[in-house]
């Protein structure tokens, strides 16, 4: 029989208590961790990509600016699913909406994940 020795003396080590199937299910839930903050991460800068680029296109931004172009295309790549799902006759309205309903999507989405990976 295995002891573990600590502040209280010795005590003998059980099945799910410690050993190496404790450290394997400390390390399952670290990963599982880890990999909920890595999401949450992505999520948060999606949507501040997409708010980025919504701000730009409502503001009319000069899309002759490199740092604007390019987030202004990476915003649009990740909002195509959504692109065109409402169509009000301003542009930049259309934009706001449709890019706006993506930003949601995405935190929603992310924020399940994150829940699921956590439970």
């Amino acid at each position: 029989m295995a002891w573990r020795y600590g502040i209280r003396g010795r005590r003998p080590v059980t099945a799910g208590g410690g050993g190496a199937t404790g450290v394997a299910a400390g390390a399952a839930i670290g990963g599982a961790r880890l990999l909920a903050r890595l999401v949450r991460l992505v999520a948060v800068v999606v949507f501040i990509v997409i708010v980025a680029g919504i701000a730009f296109v409502v503001l009319k931004a000069n899309m002759g600016n490199s740092v604007v172009s390019s987030i202004h295309d990476a915003a649009k790549f990740l909002v195509g699913p959504f692109d065109g799902t409402f169509k009000p006759s301003d542009h930049r309205l259309a934009v706001a909406i449709n890019w706006g309903l993506a930003a949601v999507v995405y935190l929603f989405v992310a924020r399940l994940i994150v829940r699921l990976l956590r439970w």
